[in-house]
């Protein structure tokens, strides 16, 4: 039997803590506990350190990871679950890139966080070296952040994303990449092309994204929890849980494999046979050492070096990247 607790945030449930609810579903008859939210962190620990006989997941920590800044060892029973999103938004940048004419694209990011940090650079990247590969000079890339606040827009707290996708194509730009958990991104491109603008869009997290807007809509990263999830419940079901810190990479041989892959990758119809072709070259190419995505020469957006020639960073300096790289536009903090 599963017991959801869905809406647990500010904006939908003010007066609702994590804490309480997982204690509620624990007098339920819960036996097995998923905090699906960074944003639950405060709450999750709590409730993990309450309940220390219950397994708990707090998918996107990293209180269980040895090697980790946060690591909780008196913790035993809350583990870690991250998909490596990392390669699916090096693929969304670079979908980006191969499509755009300008050169300028537009990132809708959510709140500024390790992890939004590190994927919008992942993005960056796979925007920078499939622009390049048009034999265009890489300083005509222009890669624009713009955080709203939260996951999705809460009136008289975050920016509207409706008003900053609009402010993007104003701007010049042609492509925007989005990263909120909401489909503005989409609605608003899908309204501006149909007006007769030469825009397009990459989508985020829900794999049927593009189906809302498929004349303009380039593909769409999502997450594929399912197989790391079920392995924890058999463990727990064995009683053979443990408190372990696993940032799954995907099945780079069949990356949308339900059964196996922890991210996916859904080709748009707006996407051009030669850029699918492209993208598919480059997920043959992929290496299963997520390191190698982040090789150097890179710097931070300070113009201090992240990681140097030849080299690769480990994956702690990837986990804790503290600010956005050299040529992106946008707030690191």
């Amino acid at each position: 039997e599963m017991i959801v607790a869905d809406f647990i945030n500010p904006a939908d449930s003010p007066n609702t803590t994590v804490e309480q609810v997982a204690a509620d579903m624990i007098d339920q008859g819960a036996e097995l506990i998923f905090a699906t939210s960074d944003d639950m962190k405060d709450g999750i620990l709590a409730a993990a350190e309450a309940h220390p006989d219950v397994p708990m997941i707090w998918s996107s920590g990293d209180s269980a990871w040895a090697d980790g800044k946060a690591h909780l060892p008196n913790l035993t029973n809350l583990g870690n679950i991250m998909p490596q999103m990392e390669y699916g938004k090096y693929l969304a940048g670079c979908a980006a890139a191969l499509e755009s004419k300008s050169g300028n694209i537009g990132f809708l990011g959510p709140l500024i966080n390790d992890e939004t940090r590190r994927l919008t650079n992942a993005a960056y990247l796979g925007a920078k070296d499939c622009w390049a590969s048009k034999n265009v000079a890489g300083g005509d890339l222009n890669f624009q952040v713009k955080w709203i606040g939260f996951w999705f827009h809460i009136p008289g707290v975050t920016l509207d994303p409706t008003v900053v996708v609009n402010d993007f194509y104003d701007s010049g730009v042609d492509v925007v990449i989005s990263h909120i958990d909401t489909p503005e991104a989409l609605i608003e491109t899908d309204k501006r092309a149909a007006a007769g603008e030469d825009v397009l869009v990459v989508g985020y997290d829900y794999e049927g994204a593009c189906e809302l807007a498929p004349n303009v809509c380039l593909g769409v990263p999502y997450f594929n929890w399912g197989p790391a999830y079920l392995e924890v419940a058999e463990d727990v079901s064995h009683d053979q849980f443990e408190a372990e810190f696993n940032w799954v990479g995907p099945n780079l041989a069949n990356l949308n494999d339900k059964d196996s892959s922890s991210i996916g990758f859904i080709f748009g119809d707006a996407l051009s046979d030669t850029s699918q072709g492209k993208l598919e070259n480059i997920i043959e190419s992929f290496d299963k050492d997520l390191t190698t995505l982040f090789s150097g020469p890179i710097n931070y957006q300070d113009g201090t070096n992240f990681v140097p020639a030849g080299g690769n960073p480990t994956l702690n300096d990837i986990w804790y990247t503290p600010q956005l790289l050299e040529g992106m536009t946008g707030d690191s903090a």
